[in-house]
C-alpha cells in the first residue's frame, strides 16, 4: 500500500495589544515564514472594530489553515472575560473564536498573549514565569510545561493602591522615565519571587527593551515575536483543548 504523505499546516498566529496589533503565518516547522505586520490598535476597541482591523492587518499575510490569537485579558471557551484596555463592560462574554472563525473561514483557539507567548519562551521544567511589560502588564505561569490557571497579577495592588499595571504600564514609564521605572521593575520581581519562588522569569512586551540594570542569572528578556511564534503551540497534539482547557500534556517546542 502506498504510503500517504502528512499534510503541512500553516497557521495564522495574531497578538493583541493594547498599542499594536501583530500577525503573521507559522509554517510546519514553527518559524514565521513572513515577517510579521502590524498596525495600531484602534480606539476606541469595540469588538466589531477589533474584527475588522484584524481582517485589514492579515491580508497581506500568505494563506493559512489554522489561527490561533492571544488576547491582553481573561479568556476562556472561545469568549472574552475581561478586557481592561478595551472596556471589560462591552467585551464581557464576546465570542472572539466565533466571530474570527466567522470572518477567517478557519478553525481559531484562543489564549491569553502572555501565556501565548510564554509558549516559544519557556523551557518547559521547574516553575516558569513570564512578564510581559507593555501597554499594561501580563503574567502566564508554567510549571513543567504545563499551564497552570491564569492569575490576574496585573490587577493587584502591588505599592499603596496602585496595581501592577498604575505601577509599569506604559503610562507610568511615559510619566516617570525610565530611571524609576526601571527600579520599580526590580521591586516587581524582588516581590514575584517572594510570591511564587519561580525557577525562571521571562520579561517581554514593548517596554522590556528599556530595562537597563544587570539581570539575575534565572531572569531573561525574550522577543516580542514569541507572542507570535507560540501560537504555533496551540494546533499540536500535545495540548489538549477538550472542554476549552489550555493544558498542555508536555511543552509543545516550536524551535
Amino acid at each position: 500500500m502506498k504510503q500517504s504523505k502528512k499534510k503541512s499546516h500553516h497557521i495564522l498566529a495574531i497578538d493583541i495589544g493594547g498599542t499594536g496589533l501583530k500577525a503573521s503565518v507559522i509554517g510546519p516547522d514553527g518559524k514565521m515564514l513572513v515577517e510579521r505586520v502590524r498596525i495600531e490598535t484602534p480606539y476606541p476597541c469595540k469588538p466589531n472594530i477589533l474584527v475588522d482591523a484584524l481582517e485589514k492587518l492579515v491580508k497581506p499575510l500568505p494563506k493559512f489553515d489554522y489561527v490561533s490569537v492571544g488576547f491582553p485579558g481573561v479568556v476562556r471557551d472561545g469568549k472574552v472575560l475581561t478586557a481592561p484596555h478595551y472596556g471589560n463592560k462591552i467585551w464581557r462574554d464576546f465570542n472572539l473564536v466565533g466571530a474570527l472563525e466567522k470572518r477567517f473561514c478557519r478553525p481559531v483557539r484562543l489564549i491569553n498573549d502572555a501565556e501565548m507567548q510564554g509558549l516559544a519562551a519557556i523551557r518547559g521544567s521547574g516553575l516558569e514565569l513570564v512578564v510581559t511589560l507593555g501597554t499594561g502588564v501580563g503574567t502566564a505561569l508554567f510549571r513543567q510545561g504545563r499551564l497552570t490557571p491564569h492569575l490576574e497579577l496585573a490587577h493587584h495592588p502591588i505599592h499603596h493602591r496602585k496595581t501592577y499595571n498604575d505601577y509599569l504600564g506604559d503610562k507610568a514609564f511615559k510619566k516617570i522615565g525610565k530611571k524609576k521605572w526601571n527600579h520599580r521593575v526590580r521591586r516587581m520581581l524582588v516581590i514575584l519571587h517572594s510570591l511564587l519562588n519561580y525557577d525562571w522569569i521571562y520579561l517581554g512586551g514593548g517596554n522590556s527593551r528599556n530595562i537597563s540594570f544587570k539581570l539575575d542569572t534565572n531572569m531573561k528578556l525574550i522577543s516580542n515575536n514569541d507572542g507570535i511564534v507560540g501560537g504555533f503551540a496551540l494546533w499540536q497534539p500535545e495540548w489538549d483543548w477538550s472542554s476549552g482547557k489550555k493544558t498542555p500534556s508536555r511543552r509543545a517546542t516550536s524551535k
